[in-house]
């Protein structure tokens, strides 16, 4: 059956799947309906498809399976229409003159004869050509988003696609929507295919070979962090993906890639003597890399400093003793271009920077300290006294270029003015940022590069630190020593002990390192919930919210997904005072603590101090805040991040948060926290390796906690698998440096 009607009051909504709670103003009867919506807004007139249920907890309710949104006909219908907010720069006030003067004919009016609205006081003759062009807008987003929907495309991805095609959207996607692989950020193959198959293309179309090796490519560089692969392990895992045998198939799948590099959107060539595909922009990355770091580190320019003495002033004045080891890593680093130090914790990383800086100050440099996430450079900050940005903040965003590879305003035209740049927790640097940061970098200016070699690589494609130490071009200074350590700790021990593959001091009378043992994982999560909520707080002092949960996998009762909404649920639970709003599968609340996922370099942040106010743009993959704020009518929310920055998320863009009471170990890379609570949990060798258990034990300041089996943590600790990710820093690298050494001997 169909009713029909305005909306009268929106119950609630869910914005990542249109799902909606609302009443209906049926013939003056109220009716609650539910089901899927574009928008949501009290005023709006539609005509619903479905039947009346009887729900067991709420009554009887409208179910609609279909709706057309319809324009009203009565005076106080399109008033209220159009004072929804559906239409940008139409208030009540203004709705109101419209209407008074207008009448019944003011939808006709606006569509056909926009300048006719100037007719209307305050209304500009500007103004009424940009309200009609609204209208018309609006009226072609509906209707696309509505036929996007029927393939179980989510309001905001159909929002997302509509931004990208505007008003050919239902041609392209009719067309070919294996477009939306190549074009829309986050449509999966899986989707374009089911839209394919019913409009009828065939399983052996170009289009379809095209986008399956796209995606397969792209999965590849998003999922595993290779740079490539070899030609015929592409083809191989597009064949499974297209279930295409590629035997039968080859002409077209050879086809499909060489229109691909004619795009210029893939390279094709030969690395040790393999056929290999590379996506373009991945393989700019690792070239520009590559020729800058070898230009630095031919340090043409660099006049060789004694600094001995310096460094016995530095250890007399903060009564220190350097191991030989950790001076030679000073020495190395104020006498190359390019310089690694890498060590684990308490090798004494943080003190050989601070007398780095020292030497510098005395030399009259000029540096700047830079880390990849706000955590590690408010670390890098604290412990040396000095001002340390994220790499991000010192690039600066350029408004109005997010879509273009040179989105910085700090670029190979517009340097860094500075001579030396330090950048800590260096292993967590992707490719595509360390590639942004080396265009910045001045012809004349020093490098040091600051990690730990053992921690799991960028969670962004390559393998950077790793690549450049295997290259062997470039000065490393290994750190074994352990410098930092108290008598009654136990993190630092046994975080190398576990980097040994032997396993950890298991003693629950120490001060900082505790084993909770638990077998079923009902019982892991029911203590690591206790843990947060109660016990480690009363134990620490600290707030719940202070204690990271640190977990191997996403899924499963011990997944982060799982431990979110028990967390949540303890910490954060509903009230009635409370606004929350409901994002795919997550519920998120005012109070709760969020993280972003995602690089976005267009949303706006301001800061204050309350004296200085700071205005920029970016909010960064890994970035952790507060729910300050959710307007339930606009459905947007305001986060307050940890480094005091405050941004609006508009509906769009809320779906790039995840609740963070626990994370993954790999989001916690470059951060440090108080307390560390993890699960030990049994699973694939794959994942839960020595190298994941070692990197979320040494996220830990103060103390760690494990909750699980022993034997789990054995076998993590046994396991020293790592996955080979395909990558060519380490190869352009040294042919970049053998050029460098032709061009200048």
């Amino acid at each position: 059956m169909k009713i029909d009607g305005p909306i009268e009051e929106i119950i609630f909504r869910n914005e990542q799947n249109g799902y909606t709670v609302f009443v209906l103003d049926f013939k003056t009867t109220p009716v609650v309906c539910v089901g899927k919506l574009l928008n949501a807004n009290v005023g709006e007139n539609l005509e619903l498809e479905g039947e009346y249920v009887n729900n067991a907890k709420y009554g009887y309710q409208f179910a609609f399976t279909s709706y057309e949104i319809t324009l009203p006909t009565s005076l106080a219908g399109i008033e209220r229409y159009l004072s929804s907010g559906l239409i940008k720069g139409v208030g009540p006030v203004t709705a109101r003159n419209i209407v008074k003067h207008f009448k019944e004919q003011t939808f006709d009016i606006i569509e056909m004869s926009p300048t006719s609205l100037a007719e209307v006081k305050n209304i500009s003759l500007k103004k009424a050509l940009e309200i009609g062009e609204k209208f018309k807008e609006l009226k072609k987003l509906q209707n696309t988003v509505m036929f996007l929907q029927k393939y179980n495309i989510s309001t905001n991805m159909a929002l997302k696609i509509y931004d990208i095609y505007g008003a050919k959207t239902v041609d392209i996607v009719k067309t070919n929507p294996y477009r939306l692989v190549e074009d829309v950020s986050g449509i999966g193959f899986m989707t374009a295919d089911k839209i394919a198959n019913s409009i009828g293309i065939p399983a052996d179309s170009e289009f379809r070979v095209r986008a399956g090796i796209i995606y397969t490519l792209s999965s590849s560089v998003e999922k595993t962090g290779n740079t490539y692969l070899p030609k015929q392990v592409l083809f191989t895992q597009a064949s499974k993906l297209l279930e295409l045998d590629y035997d039968a198939n080859s002409e077209l799948y050879q086809n499909a890639l060489e229109n691909l590099t004619l795009d210029k959107s893939t390279l094709v060539m030969f690395h040790e003597n393999v056929e290999i595909v590379t996506p373009s922009k991945y393989h700019h990355y690792e070239t520009s890399v590559a020729q800058k770091l070898a230009l630095l580190n031919s340090s043409i320019q660099l006049k060789k400093l004694k600094i001995d003495d310096e460094i016995a002033h530095f250890e007399e004045k903060f009564n220190i003793l350097f191991h030989e080891e950790q001076k030679n890593a000073i020495r190395n680093s104020i006498n190359s271009g390019v310089s690694v130090i890498t060590g684990g914790p308490g090798t004494g990383k943080t003190t050989i920077i601070k007398c780095i800086i020292e030497i510098l100050k005395a030399h009259d440099k000029r540096y700047m300290l830079l880390a990849p996430t706000g955590r590690a450079s408010k670390r890098m900050g604290d412990s040396t006294g000095e001002d340390a940005k994220t790499i991000h903040r010192a690039l600066e965003v350029a408004s109005g270029e997010l879509g273009n590879i040179s989105r910085f305003v700090y670029n190979e035209n517009n340097t860094f003015k500075t001579d030396v740049v330090i950048v800590d927790e260096v292993s967590m640097v992707d490719v595509a940022l360390m590639s942004h940061l080396c265009k910045a970098l001045p012809r004349d200016c020093q490098l040091i590069l600051v990690g730990d070699k053992d921690q799991l690589p960028s969670v962004g494609a390559g393998n950077v630190l790793d690549d450049i130490i295997q290259s062997k071009i470039i000065t490393i200074s290994m750190l074994t020593k352990i410098y930092r350590q108290s008598d009654d700790s136990l993190i630092i021990t046994n975080a190398h002990l576990i980097n040994n593959g032997k396993m950890p001091h298991i003693d629950n009378s120490s001060t900082d390192f505790f084993f909770q043992e638990h077998v079923d994982l009902g019982q892991i999560k029911n203590s690591i919930v206790d843990m947060v909520v109660r016990r480690l707080p009363k134990f620490t002092n600290l707030e719940s919210t202070q204690i990271q949960v640190l977990a191997p996998l996403k899924a499963g009762v011990c997944g982060i997904d799982n431990l979110n909404r028990s967390l949540q649920e303890a910490i954060n639970p509903p009230a009635l005072n409370k606004m929350e709003l409901m994002v795919g599968e997550t519920i998120f609340r005012v109070g709760d603590k969020v993280m972003q996922t995602t690089n976005n370099y267009g949303l706006i942040w301001k800061k204050s101090n309350g004296i200085i106010e700071e205005e920029g743009e970016g909010i960064f993959n890994g970035d952790i805040g507060t729910i300050e704020l959710i307007d339930f009518q606009t459905n947007e929310m305001v986060v307050m991040f940890e480094d005091g920055r405050r941004c609006l998320y508009p509906r769009t863009e809320i779906n790039q948060l995840s609740l963070a009471y626990a994370i993954t170990i790999h989001k916690s890379q470059g951060s440090e926290f108080d307390v560390v609570v993890i699960p030990i949990i049994a699973g694939t060798s794959m994942i839960l390796t020595r190298n994941l258990i070692y990197t979320a034990v040494t996220r830990a300041k103060k103390m760690v906690v494990l909750v699980g089996e022993q034997k789990n943590l054995k076998r993590m600790v046994s396991n020293n698998y790592t996955v080979q990710r395909f990558t060519l820093l380490k190869s352009m690298l040294t042919t970049a440096d053998k050029k460098i050494k032709l061009l200048y001997s």
